[in-house]
């Protein structure tokens, strides 16, 4: 199937945005080009698409808007790396536009969170079973020194939670899980009902370690469910 439109053939402007962001997504797949891989010049892509300069640009900006491509100014446009900033920009308006009224959508987003990380349990049991969990108990302690001190420690819940994804080597899992948790961090300030204490967060992420050291997915997935509690509590109607 070719990727170009026969030059200077008639298009509704309506119509063109749509088709040149097919036709570059489909150059970058028929060629097989990866991330970082430099795409034809501007002139060529006009010419190849048979499209004019400004719906060409504007094309491109909507596609690196979503990662497909990077537009590097005085340099070229090359295959980008497909991230998801969009999602976690869509997710924080979402939330910030439902806190100003029944939460649903705050509610929605930690559903989906808390289905991932708890639907986890069982690869995150089996590979900490085998590697041991030194690093998160690392993480801990750095968490009580801050909680003993009456902090919040949003850089250790981090390290924590990435620490544990990371490992299982799905690239996709640890950035949506960095998506939710940024999400829920952009929104956090807001959120109403009292906000639990750092001593709190301090109980439930040493009860996720110690359910780790006990080999049973079901225990971790309880744990992690209560690892939540604290949010929905600040959701409950």
């Amino acid at each position: 199937m070719s990727t170009a439109a026969p030059t200077g053939r008639p298009r509704r402007s309506s119509g063109t945005q749509e088709f040149i962001r097919e036709q570059m997504t489909s150059l970058i797949l028929t060629r097989g080009l990866t991330a970082g891989d430099p795409l034809p010049t501007e002139p060529e892509l006009m010419e190849l698409f048979g499209v004019g300069r400004h719906p060409l640009r504007e094309a491109l900006k909507a596609l690196q808007a979503v990662g497909i491509v990077e537009i590097r100014h005085g340099f070229g446009t090359y295959v980008g790396s497909v991230g998801l900033q969009s999602l976690e920009d869509g997710l924080t308006f979402r939330m910030r536009q439902s806190m100003a009224g029944d939460l649903h959508e705050v509610r929605n987003v930690l559903e989906v969170r808390e289905a991932l990380e708890v639907g986890l349990a069982e690869k995150v049991v089996t590979h900490f079973g085998r590697h041991g969990t030194d690093e998160l108990a690392g993480i801990v302690e750095a968490m009580r020194a801050r909680a003993d001190a009456g902090e919040y420690f949003p850089d250790e819940d981090w390290a924590f939670h990435r620490a544990l994804y990371e490992p299982l080597g799905n690239e996709l899992v640890l950035d949506l899980v960095s998506v939710f948790w940024r999400a829920f961090a952009g929104v956090d300030a807001r959120l109403p009902g009292p906000r639990y204490s750092p001593a709190d967060a301090l109980r439930w992420h040493r009860d996720l370690l110690t359910a780790l050291t006990t080999g049973r997915p079901e225990r971790f997935a309880a744990a992690m469910a209560d690892h939540f509690v604290g949010i929905h509590a600040r959701l409950a109607d």
